[in-house]
């Protein structure tokens, strides 16, 4: 009994790092209606400024608050000056653009950072609480997270529901020329949506660095979890992200302690295809058009 409930908590631990990520690339999603697949190498890059500040400053909070204002700059940066210019073409010009960014971004953190992985430091202590005489796998660095990440959705909800900047955000998303029509300033609201999207980011990539250290190649493979959480989700539904994230966090956890760390991929990818036979929009995706 007691592995299952370490088991469980360990999945929900990784599964709330998995669903950081996956709330940036919702973000992204829901406001451009664009996958950036540069989104790791932007989290990457601002978590690896937010690591060179807390070298000098010895300062988590104002590493943090550094790493959510370079996401804001490098988020809109990356909206006017590379995907600007083909918003207005096929949808697939602006995925290749994002796929560039992520190689320049590897390339550029490399030359700065160098290649080899720098540990980050969590905000709270690593060791788990004591219960009864038992220690669990699951530490105030993992209630932290799962607090950091809870608050995020919660305010990506209240921002695409219930504020008049996430409906134009929508409107500008879904039906740009209809939006212009009504006095939407359509490229300041998809600047706005990649500026919150990489802020987003920033704190998924800080969240997660004293896990998988800090690297140009460190945040790859876990934003491949992260993604398929997204899709299993449902890519346009911040709270499918965090289901997304906490079922497929569960499932690896389950398969590595029971049957084997080797196979979690596998597992991964059943879920991935279990989910999109049954709901091929995702669990709380939407399966038809929003109306704005």
């Amino acid at each position: 009994m007691l592995r299952f409930v370490n088991l469980t908590l360990a999945g929900v631990s990784q599964g709330m790092i998995f669903a950081a990520i996956a709330l940036a690339l919702v973000m992204i999603f829901r406001a451009t209606r664009i996958i950036n697949f540069a989104q790791g190498a932007m989290l990457m890059i601002t978590t690896l400024i937010a690591w060179s500040v807390l070298q000098h400053s010895r300062s988590y909070w104002l590493a943090l608050a550094v790493a959510l204002g370079s996401g804001l700059v490098l988020g809109a940066v990356t909206e006017r000056v590379f995907i600007r210019p083909v918003e207005s073409k096929s949808p697939l010009n602006a995925v290749v653009v994002t796929l560039g960014l992520l190689v320049m971004i590897n390339s550029v953190a490399g030359m700065i950072w160098g290649n080899s992985p720098h540990s980050y430091p969590p905000a709270f202590s690593l060791q788990g609480f004591q219960v009864g005489g038992v220690r669990l796998l699951f530490s105030p660095a993992d209630l932290f997270t799962i607090g950091a990440v809870a608050f995020t959705m919660l305010a990506l909800v209240l921002l695409f529901r219930w504020t008049v900047l996430g409906l134009q955000m929508r409107a500008a998303a879904y039906a740009p020329e209809i939006a212009r029509l009504i006095g939407v300033r359509v490229s300041r609201m998809l600047t706005i949506g990649w500026a919150l999207s990489a802020l987003v980011g920033s704190l998924a990539g800080v969240l997660i660095a004293p896990a998988v250290f800090v690297g140009p190649v460190q945040f790859e493979s876990v934003l491949v979890y992260a993604f398929t959480a997204a899709i299993i989700g449902g890519l346009d539904s911040p709270v499918g992200a965090v289901v997304g994230g906490l079922l497929l966090g569960c499932v690896l956890s389950y398969v590595s302690g029971y049957a084997g760390s080797e196979i979690t991929p596998l597992a991964a990818l059943a879920a991935l295809m279990a989910v999109l036979m049954l709901r091929p929009s995702g669990l709380l995706g939407s399966s038809t058009g929003r109306s704005v």
